[in-house]
């Protein structure tokens, strides 16, 4: 079974990152064949700024690496180096009919958030239908909100298939059942959209004022809290241990118990299990080539599966 994923360097990770796509990515590496990829150039559609590009990748390549990467066991690779890719997507485009992609919610979340219309951006699912099928992905992992671009996929697959002849694997979403959405500080999603995430791994004092800010209702030290409607309560058990989420949930109810106590819990278990990734990250960064080394490596053996998928599909439409 080979498995699929990527993530887009446009800012600094977070928590819902972490255990939205990083933490199940991680999990995943031990059910098969799984190749992980930074998305750069679909990061161009929204980050165009070449300082910002070159670290948000590098970035994510550290971030990954800290949280348990074995890049023995997963294909680790920056999507632009992968050329075969784009070809790949030329010849996808041909067949994918425009009002597939004139009904994908990307686009229209991104207009309706005041970004530019560009041919790239509504061409983006195209460019992903690429990045999967030309690995013969069987699963993609994603969150609930992603499931129309495999959807796309599988369509553009099929299409293709029943064009020019089997070429392509038809591919499966995965929706992590286990995965709630993760809440901002202000109760909505955590997304650098909203500009209500909590960084994976800034600095101590950085975190904990973000935590400060987590949005929660009036209700005073001595009443008793409902740990189901409490954001914080609901970032805390991410973190936590069964019988730590066990306490705090007492402590909730018995009342004498504020919120300014629950963030200072939810700072600590989170630096307790963040702690040794914060260390591998650190001795990652000190020896960039080193990281850098990886990502090669991960390109070579990413680009081995791609020529061969991309070769049979250029003689299936009579380019070879």
């Amino acid at each position: 079974m080979r498995i699929l994923s990527g993530i887009q360097p446009s800012g600094k990770l977070h928590w819902g990152n972490y255990f939205g796509m990083m933490r199940p990515a991680v999990r995943l590496q031990e059910q098969g064949n799984a190749f992980l990829f930074i998305a750069n150039y679909h990061a161009l559609t929204t980050v165009q700024d070449r300082g910002r590009l070159l670290q948000d990748t590098w970035e994510v390549a550290l971030d990954f690496l800290a949280c348990g990467l074995d890049t023995n066991r997963t294909v680790f690779f920056r999507q632009s180096d992968v050329p075969e890719v784009h070809e790949l997507t030329w010849l996808l485009s041909t067949v994918t009919p425009m009002g597939l992609l004139e009904r994908c919610h990307s686009y229209k979340d991104k207009l309706a958030k005041g970004f530019a219309p560009s041919h790239g951006l509504f061409a983006y699912p195209v460019l992903m239908a690429a990045d999967i099928l030309l690995y013969q992905s069987d699963i993609v992992p994603v969150g609930r909100d992603q499931k129309q671009h495999v959807e796309v996929t599988r369509d553009i697959a099929i299409k293709f298939n029943n064009t020019f002849g089997e070429v392509f694997t038809i591919p499966e979403p995965s929706i992590p059942e286990e995965v709630a959405v993760v809440p901002g500080l202000d109760g909505q999603k955590m997304s650098k959209s909203y500009g209500n995430t909590i960084e994976l791994f800034g600095s101590a004092k950085e975190t904990k004022a973000r935590i400060a800010k987590i949005v929660t209702d009036s209700k005073g030290l001595e009443e008793p809290k409902d740990p189901a409607t409490c954001n914080i309560f609901a970032l805390y058990k991410l973190f936590a241990t069964p019988a730590q989420r066990a306490e705090m949930e007492a402590n909730y109810r018995a009342g004498n118990y504020g919120y300014g106590h629950a963030k200072k819990a939810l700072l600590a278990v989170f630096e307790e299990v963040f702690a040794p990734f914060r260390a591998k990250r650190d001795e990652l960064a000190a020896n960039p080539d080193y990281v850098e080394q990886i990502l090669r490596d991960g390109a070579t053996r990413a680009r081995a599966a791609a020529t061969v998928t991309l070769d049979k599909a250029r003689r299936a439409v009579g380019l070879a």
